[in-house]
């Protein structure tokens, strides 16, 4: 008998769903079904593969009626949103657009004695350990060019978020992908950090906590398999003296709030140049009060509950730190608020980098203001974090914007929007954000391995 996963739902707390975990022996048997299928299944034709994904990704997008408000019901996500498939599409088409480019033989040389190039080989079986906050997009970054490069796919999902997993294996199984080549799992920590150790797959990837990442890699110490990593972030924005003040309101505080300020890449502290501070101050508290907090099912609903109870606490916590050592709160208590789940969306000006709220990643819908006076002390301050994923500039110069970014340390510079991911651009971070590189043609050089060939025709 497994453990009993359950997933509570923020609506009301009740428990939405509930999953057995697999035994060892059971797990280590999904790995080895999926390490069998494997050859035969890198050695259908490229096209062939990008279609099945394909399909699958469309199976997925015929679902969507009945995967919103499931979301709604994990996640707290507003049904007025509609999902996640146009970037769920996006991402997965674009992977499948470059692909043969991506995968092709790079030629290096050949006459009439040599051919010689290097093949991009797939790993294997590749492990997807996905988290809850967009758990369909962040999902399928992985799994799609694993897919299509020829591995097999073992998804173990986030129990947030319990029933996206078995939404997209049997979406991809409907259109033809076979079940050994992309299962979902249901996985205990003990279970999982044996699998990695055990070398049941050959490359694991990872979106999560700083402390979830360091686990994998402990898990996977000694046994030369490669993780890749994406955890924490204390995203920065910044506005220039010569910014569009309301675009740039406009963006970074959607930024900062959207989907409850629970956003890989969201907008967590922002630095304002002093020409620029008291209206862009003034314009982002009136955009927050304008929010409707309430229940996600609810078309009305602008801002649903945070995922978990948990994790409201400690934005409230980080909160009240702040305010207790001088910071400003600029946003009433909505009436919603119900000191659980459903969370008021908080401005603090006022703020330091002495405060919590100004390091530590706070995954919910509050967001520091500080005032800047020039480039450098803003540089500074975007620096001054044990995380990199992306920085969101706001300046009408973009060779003033590359040169900001050029000493920003991220994985991502944005001038004038933030909290997006581009598939044709590498999604990666530097500093306690982790490791590797998602989507893109980096993406797919991640998910394989190269092969050199040297070929000589000749011996005489």
């Amino acid at each position: 008998m497994g453990q009993m996963l359950k997933c509570i739902s923020p609506i009301d707390g009740s428990v939405y769903a509930e999953r057995e975990t697999l035994s060892r022996e059971a797990a280590f048997e999904v790995a080895a079904r999926a390490r069998e299928a494997q050859t035969a299944w890198a050695a259908r034709p490229l096209q062939e593969r990008i279609d099945l994904v394909m399909a699958g990704v469309a199976a997925v997008g015929a679902m969507n009626d009945e995967i919103v408000p499931e979301l709604a019901h994990m996640m707290g996500r507003p049904v007025r949103y509609g999902g996640e498939f146009g970037g769920f599409n996006e991402r997965a088409g674009h992977m499948a657009e470059i692909a043969q480019g991506a995968l092709a033989d790079i030629a290096v040389g050949e006459d009439e004695i040599f051919r010689r190039y290097i093949k991009r080989i797939p790993h294997g079986v590749v492990f997807v350990v996905a988290p809850w906050n967009y758990p369909y997009m962040t999902a399928i970054n992985t799994v799609a060019p694993a897919l299509i490069a020829g591995n097999t796919v073992v998804l173990k999902h986030a129990t947030q978020t319990l029933l996206v997993g078995e939404r997209m294996a049997q979406a991809f199984h409907s259109a033809g992908v076979p079940e050994d080549v992309f299962q979902n799992v249901f996985l205990c920590h003990d279970v999982t950090n044996d699998l990695i150790a055990g070398n049941a797959f050959d490359f694991v990837n990872f979106t999560g906590s700083v402390g979830g990442g360091q686990a994998m890699e402990r898990a996977a110490a000694g046994t030369f398999t490669g993780v890749g990593t994406e955890l924490g972030g204390k995203d920065p924005g910044y506005v220039m003296d010569d910014a569009d003040l309301d675009a740039a309101v406009d963006t970074l505080i959607d930024g900062a709030m959207f989907n409850a300020g629970q956003c890989c890449c969201g907008i967590e502290r922002i630095y304002v140049h002093e020409s620029m501070y008291d209206a862009f101050v003034a314009k982002a508290v009136e955009i927050v009060q304008g929010y409707k907090l309430g229940n996600p099912l609810d078309a009305e609903t602008t801002i649903g509950p945070m995922a978990n109870i948990r994790f409201a606490d400690e934005v409230r916590a980080q909160i009240a730190e702040a305010v207790a050592d001088g910071a400003v709160t600029h946003i009433d208590t909505f009436p919603e608020d119900d000191g659980g789940a459903y969370l008021t969306p908080q401005i603090l000006t006022n703020v330091t980098h002495d405060m919590r709220v100004m390091r530590d990643e706070s995954f919910g819908p509050v967001v520091g203001i500080m005032k800047v006076s020039s480039d450098d002390e803003a540089i500074a301050l975007m620096n001054d974090s044990e995380f990199g994923l992306t920085a969101s500039l706001w300046t009408r110069d973009v060779d003033r914007a590359a040169r900001v970014g050029d000493q920003i340390e991220t994985g991502t510079v944005f001038m004038n929007r933030a909290d997006y991911l581009d598939p044709g651009l590498c999604w990666t971070g530097c500093k306690n954000t982790g490791r590797g590189g998602g989507l893109s043609v980096i993406g797919y050089h991640n998910l394989t391995r190269p092969k050199s060939y040297h070929l000589k025709k000749v011996t005489s």
